[in-house]
Parts: C-alpha cells; structure tokens; sequence
C-alpha cells in the first residue's frame, strides 16, 4: 500500500523500499519522474512533486533591493564536493533563464546560500528562488538517491529589504566575504563560489547572471571586502538577518518597515517589561 510523505520542498509518494540500487530520473515540468531499472527493486516509478504550501505570498515588491539566503536543514552539508557546487550553478543558470531577475551578488556555502537581488515586478523574487530551491532540493535528493528522507532546506527562503546606499555596499561586502569569514579562505576573491570570483573572471558562466549596481562599486572592491566587518556592522546585520528587519538608517528602516508590513521586525526582542 502507497503512503505520501510531506516535506517543505517536495511531496513523495512511495512503497517502503530497501537499498537503492542504480536508477534513473527525469523532470516534466515540475514534477520528476524516479524510474528503477528494470533489474532493480522496485519497477514502479518515484513521482516527486513540489507540495502544495499553504502560506500567505511573500510581500516582496519590484523595483526593492533584498538580501535573500536559506540554510539547509540543522545545518547539514548539503554542498560537500565541487559536483555539488557545480550542480547548484546549474540550477541557478537555468532559474535565470527561466526568470531573468537582476542578481548583485551571490555566495554559495557548504550548508547556506546568499544573494542580493533586485526584481523588476512584484512576485518575481519569490517565483525565482522558489523554483531554484525546489529545484535544487530535489535534484540533489535524487542525486544522492536520498528522495523521501526528509527536507533539505529548514524552511522557505529569509530576505529582508536593502537601502540603495552605502547600506547595500555592506550587505554585497558581507555576502561576498562569507567564505572568508567562515575560514574558508584567506582571500575572499579566492572563493570561485561566489559572485567576487565570477566577476574577476571573464569567462566564468555565472557572470551571465549578475547585473550593474545601482550604487558605484568602488574601484578597490576586492581589498574593502578582504577588511574584517565591524563590530557594529555585524550585530546590525544578525538583527536583519535573524528577524528579517529591513536594512538601512532608521528613517528610511522605519518608513520601509511600516510600508511593507513589518513593523513586527523593529519591536524589541524579548518579553516587554511589566
């Protein structure tokens, strides 16, 4: 008897089966087909499609600059050899092929991702990255012959909104030194996973996906992202990170917040005081 298994990236409907053995798979749409081979387990395929989430849209209007990430599920390595890097790339191309959003800045990590990206309409940002991490989630689960095993990513995609100022010169320093931060290397032009990389290489596929800054990028980028962040700079980014607060001074973070309904971001942490 069939049971259907529930995950936050895609639903699997399945027999109980033992260890895998090789198989084949192909996408229609946005479904994939599982098939064993004929001398294998199982004959009947493996449908895996993207469950049906019952969440409010995301209030991610066009014409905003947002800082977007996700992490996978307890932080488990979900990009562990340069296949994997490599297989992500992929699906980012074909997501901007599909949805030509303008990208700023990306860094791909071993259990997270970062991009800066600027939509041009309403409801692109969330069509663009919910199709790349579906996608990707499930690709990488029949890839590693893992599909029904639970989710890859811990939720849906975080962003919050940027300021077009020197706010986002932070918000690309910090993205494309994540690598650098995370000790993974000693300069962070040095981390071909990420946008500093792809722009310092003319023939690097991924430039295809970045667009120009609204703000001037200044001519010693590479060594200003190379410079640790500040103190200050780190706790405000961990507030807009951890609670989505919308990043800039406070005038414009206040006005941003009330307008896009996340007036909930700026309340003070904790339990107010009796």
């Amino acid at each position: 008897m069939a049971r259907k298994v529930h995950h936050s990236d895609f639903t699997t409907e399945r027999t109980s089966l033992p260890d895998p053995q090789p198989n084949r798979a192909t996408e229609t749409g946005t479904q994939l087909v599982f098939s064993a081979d004929t001398n294998s387990f199982d004959s009947h395929p493996l449908v895996v499609t993207l469950s049906d989430m019952a969440r409010q849209p995301r209030n991610a209007p066009g014409g905003w600059i947002y800082h977007v990430l996700n992490r996978t599920a307890g932080r488990f390595d979900m990009l562990r050899r340069q296949s994997d890097y490599e297989a992500f790339s992929r699906v980012l191309l074909e997501a901007h092929r599909r949805n030509p959003m303008r990208i700023l800045s990306y860094c791909m990590m071993s259990t997270h991702w970062h991009f800066v990206a600027w939509p041009e309409h309403d409801g692109q940002l969330t069509d663009f990255f919910r199709w790349m991490t579906h996608t990707h989630a499930m690709r990488w689960r029949v890839s590693h012959r893992t599909v029904g095993y639970g989710h890859l990513y811990q939720g849906r995609f975080k962003g919050f909104p940027v300021q077009q100022d020197e706010h986002l010169l932070s918000v690309c320093r910090y993205v494309e030194r994540n690598a650098l931060t995370a000790g993974m290397v000693t300069h962070a032009e040095n981390w071909r996973w990420s946008s500093l990389w792809a722009r310092e290489h003319e023939d690097h596929p991924l430039r295809a996906v970045l667009s120009a800054w609204p703000v001037t990028r200044p001519a010693n980028w590479v060594r200003q992202v190379n410079e640790p962040l500040t103190e200050k700079e780190i706790e405000k980014m961990r507030q807009s990170l951890t609670r989505d607060r919308p990043f800039g001074n406070d005038t414009w973070t206040a006005r941003s917040a009330a307008r896009l309904g996340l007036g909930h971001t700026l309340r003070q942490e904790g339990r107010p005081s009796k």
